[in-house]
């Protein structure tokens, strides 16, 4: 669904609904949509993973992401690095508030479910420990066919040493499609997998190499390397760690390399997403917040603040 076709559905249930404020998660087009159908109507936003930023505005996730904190009257920042970035743009100290990561506590909850429930190393014949998870599915690597190629031929290359199990995105199997690519061979090319079965595999992988801001992340909570096929990264912490590393997909060679290169290379220890806790956080402070009124007015204008950051 485009954007403007959202908007037009979410403005029609918030005057249906008539709510206290809107919570938006993350960067995607329906973030933003949701964004500005509540700010026309005078309603506020708290905006989840405020803060993120790769400084690349040709990622369409990237302007969601600005616009979305510009207007936003409650930002749930998830790092340190985060309310640098706010604070940096001269968002009001008093509307930031660094919780930590949600995905951490999701990662934490339904891991272990993961764990009881999935069978899918056993379906697959893999090995715990001895394959690679890929995932590709961002517009700058599948609408670019010569990206496209270089990944698939890197992947290929790293197949040649252990397993590479890519669950196949639409998005990705219609460029592969187009782009007269194909299935090449070595790769475990499989259907999309739910939430569950996809924790599983990052879990037992080992090594993650993947386009998707979330998938670099829970390999990181799950102990797993991780290579981001971008040129880069709105989680720096995970590079900083040593955890991740970035590698542009422009030479099927570097994608094999730092595949081959990320086997049993752990990084730091280190908990820059928070205690697993964000989401008791984030209610605690929307109902603060929103039950006493202090959010109902939208700004009418961004001003730079020099106050300290409400930290919890």
């Amino acid at each position: 669904m485009q954007t403007g076709r959202m908007l037009e559905k979410i403005e029609e249930v918030l005057l249906e609904l008539g709510p206290d404020g809107v919570l938006v998660y993350g960067d995607t087009n329906s973030t933003l949509a949701g964004v500005l159908a509540a700010v026309k109507m005078h309603i506020p936003v708290a905006h989840v993973e405020a803060g993120l930023r790769s400084f690349n505005l040709r990622m369409p996730e990237e302007v969601n992401r600005v616009l979305a904190d510009h207007v936003s009257s409650l930002l749930f920042a998830p790092t340190d690095a985060s309310v640098g970035n706010l604070e940096r743009e001269g968002l009001p100290a008093e509307k930031i508030f660094q919780v930590g990561d949600v995905m951490y506590d999701a990662a934490l909850h339904y891991g272990n479910r993961a764990r009881e429930r999935s069978r899918l190393l056993e379906d697959l014949g893999l090995a715990a420990g001895d394959y690679v998870l890929a995932t590709v599915h961002r517009a700058e690597n599948v609408d670019d066919s010569d990206r496209l190629a270089e990944i698939l031929e890197g992947l290929t290359a790293a197949s040649s040493a252990r397993p590479v199990v890519f669950p196949l995105h639409p998005r990705t199997a219609a460029a592969m499609e187009k782009s007269g690519a194909g299935r090449p061979g070595g790769i475990r090319f499989i259907p999309p997998v739910g939430y569950l079965d996809m924790l599983f595999l990052e879990q037992f992988a080992g090594v993650v190499a993947t386009d998707s801001g979330g998938v670099q992340k829970e390999a990181f909570f799950f102990g797993v390397p991780c290579v981001i096929l971008r040129d880069e990264t709105e989680w720096v912490e995970l590079v900083d760690l040593g955890w991740n590393r970035v590698v542009t997909p422009l030479s099927a060679a570097a994608v094999a390399n730092a595949i081959g290169e990320a086997f049993g290379r752990k990084g730091r220890d280190g908990t820059p997403y928070g205690d697993g806790k964000a989401g008791e956080r984030i209610l605690a402070i929307l109902e603060e917040q929103w039950r006493e009124g202090r959010s109902r007015v939208v700004p009418a204008a961004i001003r730079p603040d020099g106050a300290s950051v409400s930290r919890l």
